[in-house]
């Protein structure tokens, strides 16, 4: 099942806050971005960010879920009403994201 674009916009809302948010459509779903980064993604309708420590941390009853087959488990982000909490979460994450790679 793809993501639908009412849940996009929904997440972009409760992520509004924040500059430097973008996303790119892949396959019927939304890879994210903050600052750049890929932070994580719409998938099924469920919003899921990358395990980091800080998110571990931020979010420690969080479940693991599958983006799609085969891919590294992701932390289901549950608490998507309190969007000071979400900006808390990216804003602690993405000093623990790699780098975008660079194009040849």
């Amino acid at each position: 099942m793809s993501s639908t674009k009412e849940y996009l916009c929904y997440v972009l809302e409760q992520l509004s806050g924040l500059d430097g948010i973008s996303y790119r459509a892949m396959m019927g779903e939304y890879v994210l971005y903050y600052k750049g980064k890929v932070f994580g993604g719409i998938y099924d309708n469920r919003f899921l960010v990358k395990p980091t420590k800080s998110a571990k941390a931020l979010m420690p009853d969080a479940p693991l879920e599958l983006p799609y087959p085969g891919a590294k488990e992701m932390l289901l982000a549950e608490n998507m009403e309190d969007r000071e909490f979400m900006a808390a979460l990216l804003n602690a994450m993405v000093d623990e994201l790699p780098a975008p790679k660079r194009k040849k």
